[in-house]
């Protein structure tokens, strides 16, 4: 409930500070006064956008505070708590507008921005008037507001999570035939290369191993003359021999030499043993050089094979294996992918069941609450003297989504068998006002402390019908709180507490105030919305005869 606006130096207003009651509050005064300054005011704290240039002239930044009483289960309590603000039974609202533009907001004298300010401002207050925006009178909104009425926050709930559901499957479906589909496109050329890259099964490390192998053989024939002749030279037509002839020689001669020799000839049969080492060596290499005429041709068409596929794959010699290993498991994907698709599908045909039944079941609800609604507005629609008025909640087939496959419109048709259309081309004038003071209350009928602000809702009604709309805000007040800016005495003599707004001209500023009235001046302003400038006696006995009425 709104308890007080505290507004400094915005539009037309200097200083103005007002403390609002339960039940119906009224606000008149005459037209350019200032009414619509204080909503926009209200609007400019709860985070709604208005006008761009707010703050009065002259002054540095315009700034509005209002205060709300929250109940103990008030619905602002949450939003309080998902924002991390402290939750206390009282909120406080402030926000501030300098004249280059900045705005800043505190909530319990928290930062805050915007978006929580209007998302605080959905649970705090309704405003509605007939040139209100906010969903009424756009078609684009009558699904969300039946299903408000209808209480299908449940099935809603479920339908959207069967939607989602329904998306992700077709989603992983479309995405496999897309995949397989470019595989597909390429299979000739899987089939090939794989074929191509299994006939050859290169290893790892065999592209280095053939390369130095090719290398040895193409220089195996320069090198191997060289070494047979040092072969021949360490034999025994070369050093061996020259060594045996040594150690024969010394041998001989060692028996007269009293052990002289001895040391040359332990050398000597060392040298022997050295060159023995070195002779099988080299006749190992000599082996190792001899190769099939054929084995160089074939190591080079091999490495010329592994190659010509890594330069073809544009992969390196020894990635050729994991390559082929990797067009192996597409093909796979392909092979397999018949019955990847069916169970793919299968999940979009469970999935699929699932958004239907559950879009039936918000159906059912919705067609449900459509019924009570009408029956509602049937109800409310008497009283305001439109008791042959017909309003149709109207349900159509629309392209499913995730809040079902429902289009809703609220229609209505003056008078029983005229034709029906969207309230705003139908109803005239008054009988605006009407229909949407009737589907204001039957909308909010379960809003707990909510402030709901009705802007000149009388507008083009009068006599009778004004005073049935009064009496309908007056009811609606009881037990919650209403504020109605109104030129209808008939709705102002209705009223539980009673303010108007005044405009002041002054030598270098027009400002607009608030002035609460008490019973005398109370009957002098329904007076005056009675005769105009003048008033007379007897219009302020009109103006009595209103009041007790």
């Amino acid at each position: 409930m709104l308890r007080g606006l505290d507004i400094r130096d915005m539009l037309i207003i200097d200083r103005l500070e007002l403390a609002f009651q339960p039940g119906l509050n009224v606000l008149t005064g005459e037209t350019g006064a200032g009414k619509s300054i204080l909503l926009d005011s209200l609007g400019f704290v709860l985070g709604w956008r208005g006008r761009a240039e707010l703050v009065r002239q002259g002054a540095e930044q315009g700034e509005v505070t209002a205060w709300f009483d929250l109940s103990t289960d008030h619905p602002a309590r949450a939003i309080l708590r998902d924002a991390g603000l402290e939750v206390e039974d009282e909120l406080i609202l402030r926000r501030i507008n300098t004249r280059d533009g900045r705005k800043t907001a505190w909530v319990n004298d928290r930062r805050v921005s915007g978006d929580v300010l209007r998302a605080l401002s959905d649970t705090l207050v309704e405003l509605h008037g007939q040139h209100d925006d906010r969903g009424l009178l756009n078609p684009r909104g009558h699904r969300q507001m039946l299903d408000a009425f209808a209480g299908a926050e449940g099935e809603l709930a479920t339908t959207q999570a069967a939607w989602r559901a329904l998306s992700a499957a077709r989603k992983a479906l479309a995405a496999a035939e897309a995949k397989v589909a470019e595989t597909r496109a390429e299979e000739d050329y899987l089939r090939h290369a794989v074929a191509e890259l299994d006939a050859l099964s290169p290893e790892a490390g065999e592209e280095a191993t053939l390369d130095a192998q090719r290398r040895l053989m193409q220089s195996a024939e320069k090198i191997r003359t060289d070494i047979v002749r040092a072969h021949e030279a360490l034999g025994l037509q070369g050093a061996e021999g020259l060594v045996n002839d040594a150690s024969r020689w010394l041998q001989g001669a060692a028996d007269k030499a009293e052990g002289q020799l001895d040391p040359a000839l332990t050398a000597i049969e060392a040298m022997m043993l050295s060159l023995d080492d070195a002779q099988r060596a080299i006749e190992t290499c000599l082996d190792a050089l001899t190769f099939d005429p054929f084995a160089l041709e074939q190591a080079e068409e091999r490495l010329f094979a592994i190659r010509g596929l890594a330069r073809k794959h544009d992969v390196l010699p020894d990635d050729l294996r994991g390559f082929a290993d990797d067009l192996r498991g597409r093909l796979a994907v392909l092979d397999g992918s018949s019955g990847d698709l069916q169970a793919l599908a299968a999940q979009v045909q469970c999935a699929q069941a699932a958004y239907d039944a559950a879009a039936a079941n918000l159906r059912a609800k919705r067609q449900g609450a459509a019924r009570k609604l009408d029956l509602a507005m049937a109800a409310e629609l008497a009283p305001l003297k439109m008791e042959r008025a017909v309003f149709t909640t109207e349900i159509t087939d629309a392209d499913s989504g995730p809040d079902g496959g429902d289009a809703v419109a609220f229609t209505v048709a003056t008078n029983p068998g005229a034709p029906t259309g969207p309230i705003n081309k139908i109803a005239s004038g008054g009988e605006l006002s009407r229909f949407l003071l009737a589907l204001k209350v039957c909308l909010t009928q379960e809003a707990d402390g909510l402030t709901m602000i009705f802007d000149e809702i009388d507008r083009g009604v009068g006599g009778a019908t004004a005073d049935a709309v009064g009496r309908r805000l007056a009811e609606l007040a009881q037990g919650g709180q209403v504020l109605v800016v109104t030129h209808s005495p008939q709705v102002a003599a209705l009223g539980g507490h009673h303010w108007r707004v005044e405009k002041h001209q002054r030598a270098d500023a027009t400002l607009s105030t608030v002035v609460r009235l008490d019973a005398a001046a109370r009957i002098d302003e329904i007076a005056r919305m009675l005769s105009g400038d003048t008033v007379t006696d007897a219009a302020r006995e009109a103006a009595k005869a209103l009041i007790k009425a």
